[in-house]
């Protein structure tokens, strides 16, 4: 068995247990190329922050658990001043609480789920009742961790929406149900695969698809949601032709080196050559806009964000709430909430522009945002 080729991006020296973690998966059956982003980080068996490429076998792993997570960016009609009031702010961070909830909707604020994923079967009957229980209450809501609403503000003060959400219960449900199969199929409790010609492999893409159509509904829900609360309260709304729309969890067969692979990317952005993205700093620190270089070394990939410096729960410990609000000044954000925040505190990140730097051959940056507001569920 040959020995992929690894290639690596990186702002600062790996830690032992990622680098024993892609040692793992560079060992790994038909594993035929990795590529390491800069924002890597420790995420079960197979770190977030990895693009992949295999052959003929799929690693469930290797996508993770929510499915076509990823982030959507859209101009507002207004400029970032129409958010200086603490009393407009208030107003909308309760609007936002009511209309995109982190968990499920109720029965008067759930949207309908579209015809196109009712209509299309999952794999297993137990999977399509979950559509019409966990996937509808769920659909356009934001989920918790790391995922986030915020307005930001570009280099000519014009307001932006960013979001970042993913599949929620349906892609966990995916998720579990095929690496259960993975397991028997190749008899491997740590990195199962699927063959990915075979009826179950084939099985496991069909849903992954399902997936990612899933949580590209969800977050375009949302932007719809907020527009109808800023026309409330603000008068304005989105400017829906700047959209940028990219997720950054999924498979799909791709040409490299001359080769049909299957890529996996776990955290990692595509960037093709002129493939608009977006990359997140923290809740306090600058975002980016950028536009794909096409490196095929990279596979062409990118850090999908600042990627984690500590753990949830050793950011739990080390950052208290008025460590928080210190790194969060001016930047609006509920801080009745700063307890259950501060393991998402900027601190508990990576420097976002050391990630750029170490990647300036992968991606070429657009534009640069700076938050004004940072809603997330807890």
């Amino acid at each position: 068995m040959s020995t992929p080729q690894i290639e690596k991006w990186l702002c600062e020296p790996l830690p032992k247990d990622v680098s024993q973690s892609i040692a793992r998966l560079a060992a790994a059956e038909d594993v035929q190329h990795i590529a390491v982003m800069p924002d890597v980080h420790l995420s079960g068996d197979v770190c977030v922050g990895l693009a992949i490429a295999t052959s003929r076998l799929i690693y469930p792993a290797a996508v993770g658990g929510d499915i076509g997570c990823g982030m959507a960016a859209v101009a507002c009609d207004s400029s970032a001043s129409a958010l200086d009031d603490g009393n407009v702010v208030s107003r909308l961070l309760a609007a936002l609480s009511s209309r995109v909830p982190a968990m499920r909707h109720s029965r008067t604020t759930m949207p309908e789920l579209p015809a196109a994923l009712v209509e299309r079967p999952l794999s297993d009957s137990r999977l399509a009742k979950l559509v019409t229980r966990d996937g509808r209450v769920q659909l356009a809501t934001l989920g918790r961790g790391n995922h986030f609403l915020e307005f930001q503000a570009d280099q000519e003060d014009r307001l932006w929406l960013m979001l970042h959400s993913g599949s929620r219960a349906m892609g966990q449900a995916i998720t579990a149900h095929h690496v259960a199969i993975a397991e028997r199929q190749s008899s491997r409790r740590k990195l199962p695969w699927l063959v990915a010609d075979s009826s179950e492999g084939q099985a496991y893409l069909a849903d992954v698809q399902w997936a990612i159509d899933y949580a590209e509904e969800s977050r375009l829900g949302m932007l719809r949601a907020v527009e109808e609360v800023l026309r409330d309260l603000l008068g304005s709304g989105l400017d829906w032709n700047s959209l940028i729309h990219a997720n950054h969890n999924h498979v799909c067969r791709e040409e490299h080196f001359g080769n049909l692979w299957w890529v996996h990317r776990k955290g990692a952005l595509p960037a093709g050559d002129g493939v608009a993205g977006i990359i997140p700093g923290s809740m306090g620190t600058r975002s980016y806009h950028v536009t794909g270089r096409g490196l095929a070394e990279s596979l062409c990939s990118s850090s999908h964000g600042a990627g984690r410096a500590m753990s949830r729960g050793e950011a739990a410990q080390a950052i208290s709430p008025k460590q928080l609000a210190r790194e969060m000044r001016g930047v609006w954000f509920d801080t009745s909430q700063a307890r259950q925040l501060c393991d998402e505190a900027p601190s508990a990140y990576k420097d976002v522009e050391a990630v750029m730097r170490a990647q300036r051959e992968l991606t070429r940056i657009d534009r640069v945002l700076r938050p004004v507001l940072s809603y997330k569920g807890c």
